[in-house]
């Protein structure tokens, strides 16, 4: 299935630009209606920032016929590649938003989600892979395994999404296969198999030797687009022999069709060769590695022969939801389009023609004109105006769907992660995991009548629920809240280019939070009288931290340990909700506390004044008196950082991040070498600028958070210090 040629040779010009014409005119026609769920790949390509990842799918869109020239990121020719289409994407060269598309390759329908590298835009990665059956990591044949590829993998894992990885940049100075695939072993866990070996690396790399068919492939053309396949060159032949042997070594750990062969040392025939390569990636037993450089246009189509050889089908994947009728028992989907209609609204964009909503089609079809309903607590019934396949910003309309496809829809309104049935049935898919953001900055529009800013950050936080907003009590200033530095300048940037509001930031306000280092016991009675009948409640216990070895671990916990009823049990709730609203403003800085404890031993109630409001206020007076002797400690994030820098620069780095107060972890790598440290959030404000200057502008880095640590002794006091003072002004106004 190598594009542009068979088993050996090439294909003669005129063979090609019909056999091109063939596939679009079949890819045309397949469009407007629902593929067989066998025959459709759904896929999502996800790597670390400048892995490659836009360039390969820009090579998988020129390959499979769905766009007629290869144009690069950064759109330095004056029209970008096809994905990132987004002025700021092409601006600054980065993915920011994902997105998707629809293509074919032989006979198999293929919908493809390219998304960002950068952390801050981990939320389009996590709903991307939430719908997606499979996944390519691409990997730099350089870097190898960084920060974000181990984030990505954990995303992976997280929704058991088996994956094909590609070892990308074989052309580039110091690139080696051999040691990334080691990484992946040792740093992700992850069984990889080698499909491929290079034939030359760096600025000799021609192509790869297939493995399995013992094969040469070397790619020429203007684009790439010719495939050549042919004897394995002399010096190669023991390495490919060794490889091969080592794959069939790994599978048989994994298979025991294979095992049976390998233990007789008898050759497996190729058709059960890949029958349980593909039947062991689908189980996440192995993880197949295909190597090439995108963009010298090597090794993208024997990589596009993988996605369809190895990775699963929709009906191949387990997916379940949950019955509403049946107190949210878990059910299997059957992935077939005759069954009754399920779909899961996964993203929102908002266009010029209305609200654009992304669905997944789990199981069923639906078609324009149809009318589905809405699991969420409405249950509202919707009519589909109109329903289109996406090619990046493009969009192609069609009739109808079915199951494993991959759609948007208009005109209907909804938040993400909505499910959608037909009615038949009450089925509601499992949420997607959202992370907590971590830095936040006060907002001020130039013009504070503007009336598209509050129109603009309504839309911004629907699409996206790790972008946040609220407003201060105190100051009284729009404060944004997301998951780093450039997440937020993007939206400010947008809401200029976008709504035409121009806005100002103030210095950036870090996530602090509290916690209690130690059991603290409490005995609180709320009580008052004003007439009538007042309000009763007493509550006794202990508070403690979740973790006294890592303080601030875990978010909250509530232990109801009450025997006898001395409090109703009808109470019980009202008193945890006291302790989470009381848990929302500490008492050393008025951050929120986490990794507490609270367990409730005992209590008192009155036959007419107690109530849920007055435990509630029990609760929360009950929370202030343990506080106060439970030694409470001030946390601040810290963030695992990625620093890459040229050899040269190595120990200026390191003294850049040993100056912020991080702790350097590891350092790997011989001409570019990647630091591994652990730096408080509230240190690496700047760090880019400061970066780029020492290294000459050759230095890169990422952060992502790890956990909350309790902050040093000077900060803490500082923070509090600043606390009581503005408590004191608060007082005198």
């Amino acid at each position: 299935r190598i594009f542009g040629t068979c088993r050996v040779g090439m294909l003669c010009p005129v063979g090609r630009r019909a056999a091109a014409s063939r596939r679009l005119l079949a890819f045309t026609r397949r469009l407007s209606s629902s593929s067989e769920p066998q025959s459709v790949r759904n896929i999502g390509i996800s790597a670390h920032i400048d892995s490659g990842k836009t360039t390969l799918t820009e090579r998988i869109l020129y390959y499979t016929g769905r766009i007629g020239a290869i144009h690069e990121v950064r759109g330095k020719d004056g029209v970008g590649a096809k994905m990132d289409f987004m002025e700021l994407e092409r601006e600054k060269g980065i993915t920011i938003q994902s997105a998707a598309t629809h293509c074919a390759w032989g006979d198999h329908d293929i919908n493809v989600i390219d998304t960002p590298g950068h952390v801050d835009f981990t939320i389009e990665v996590e709903r991307a892979l939430r719908v997606l059956d499979g996944a390519i990591l691409v990997l730099c044949g350089v870097a190898g395994v960084q920060s974000q590829s181990i984030t990505v993998d954990r995303q992976m894992r997280r929704y058991s999404v088996p994956r094909l990885a590609f070892i990308n940049k074989l052309d580039r100075e110091g690139s080696d296969p051999d040691a990334v695939i080691g990484q992946l072993r040792d740093k992700l866990r992850l069984n990889a198999v080698a499909m491929q070996i290079p034939i030359g690396v760096s600025g000799d790399h021609e192509g790869v030797v297939d493995l399995l068919e013992r094969r040469a492939l070397r790619f020429s053309g203007p684009g790439g687009e010719e495939v050549e396949a042919g004897e394995v060159p002399a010096g190669l032949q023991a390495a490919m022999e060794e490889k091969r042997a080592e794959l069939l070594e790994k599978l048989a750990d994994a298979d025991e069709e294979i095992a049976e062969f390998y233990l007789a040392e008898e050759e497996p025939p190729l058709g059960v060769l890949r029958a349980a390569i593909r039947r062991q990636t689908i189980a996440n037993a192995i993880t197949p590695v295909f190597m090439g450089s995108a963009f010298k246009n090597k090794g993208v189509q024997p990589l596009l022969d993988g996605v369809v050889s190895y990775l699963p089908a929709p009906t191949e994947v387990t997916n379940c939801a949950l019955d509403l009728d049946k107190d949210e028992k878990q059910v299997g989907l059957t992935g077939v389009s005759s069954d009754p209609f399920v779909g899961l609204a996964f993203k929102l964009e908002e266009g010029k023609f209305g609200q654009l909503t992304y669905m997944r089609i789990y199981q069923g079809k639906v078609g324009r004109g149809d009318t589905i309903q809405s699991m969420a607590a409405d249950r509202r019934k919707v009519r589909i105006p109109r329903l289109v396949r996406m090619h990046a910003n493009e969009m192609e309309d069609v009739e109808s769907v079915g199951a494993g496809d991959i759609v948007a829809m208009f005109g209907v309104d909804c938040a993400s992660g909505t499910t959608f049935t037909d009615g038949k049935t009450k089925l509601s898919m499992t949420s997607m995991f959202v992370p907590d953001p971590v830095i936040s900055l006060a907002l001020v529009p130039a013009d504070k009548n503007a009336p598209n800013f509050s129109k603009a950050l309504g839309r911004f936080t629907k699409e996206d629920p790790t972008f946040r907003v609220h407003t201060d009590d105190e100051s009284g200033q729009t404060i944004i809240s997301g998951m780093g530095e450039l997440h937020l300048e993007i939206y400010v940037e947008r809401l200029k280019r976008e709504y035409g509001v121009e806005c100002s930031t103030g210095n950036p306000k870090v996530a602090f939070r509290e916690t209690a280092s130690t059991r603290s016991k409490f005995a609180y009675t709320h009580k008052k009288q004003s007439g009538g009948s007042g309000q009763f409640g007493r509550v006794e216990g202990y508070v403690e931290p979740i973790s006294s070895d890592a303080l601030g671990q875990g978010a909250y916990e509530f232990d109801n340990q009450l025997v006898g009823n001395m409090i109703p049990p009808e109470f019980v709730t009202a008193i945890d909700k006291g302790f989470r609203e009381a848990m929302l403003k500490g008492t050393l800085t008025g951050s929120p506390v986490m990794g507490m404890r609270v367990v409730l031993q005992d209590g008192l109630a009155h036959a007419v004044d107690s109530n849920e409001l007055a435990f509630r206020a029990a609760a929360q007076g009950a929370f202030k008196q343990a506080m106060a002797t439970a030694k409470p400690v001030l946390l601040e994030p810290l963030m695992s950082t990625e620093v890459a820098v040229p050899a040269e620069f190595q120990g200026t780095a390191v003294a850049l991040v040993s100056q912020r107060k991080g702790t350097v972890n590891s350092m790997e790598g011989a001409e570019f070498v990647t630091i591994d440290a652990d730096v408080p959030l509230e240190s690496m404000f700047g760090f880019s600028s400061d970066l780029r200057g020492v290294t000459q502008g050759k230095g890169e880095y990422t952060m992502e958070y790890k956990a909350h640590v309790p902050a040093p002794r000077d900060k803490t006091e500082l923070m509090v210090k600043k606390w009581k003072e503005q408590q004191a002004g608060k007082s005198e106004e």
